[in-house]
């Protein structure tokens, strides 16, 4: 993923790859939009993973994505935020922490469009 980020001139700040989701927070070149470079990652991960065998049977990612901004003055902050996926996710699913982002940035959501939840 980061290798895809890269090409397309943009910056990873963090990435961390949960069961059932993954947060990646980069610094996009101004060139390509959020859903370009999602496209790309997650076809070309996908692609590799398949063509590694890393799992058994064939990786896919689900339809969709979600995207936030935030300010330089805050990356410290996000990336440490991303990198502590596995004692936040003991507290809290990832449902829970989507939903919370949703509110968080105002966006008005129909339920019936948002992820296949994987609860644990």
């Amino acid at each position: 993923m980061c290798g895809i980020v890269t090409e397309h001139k943009s910056k990873v700040y963090a990435v961390y790859c949960n069961p059932d989701h993954t947060h990646i927070f980069v610094g996009m070149h101004p060139t390509i939009s959020p859903s370009k470079l999602i496209e790309q990652i997650k076809s070309g991960s996908s692609n590799w993973l398949n063509d590694k065998k890393y799992i058994v049977g064939k990786f896919c990612w689900q339809d969709g994505y979600g995207a936030f901004t935030y300010s330089k003055s805050h990356i410290d902050k996000v990336v440490k935020y991303i990198l502590n996926q596995p004692e936040h996710h003991n507290k809290q699913s990832f449902r829970e922490e989507y939903l919370s982002f949703l509110n968080k940035f105002e966006i008005d959501y129909d339920p019936n469009y948002l992820f296949e939840w994987y609860e644990e």
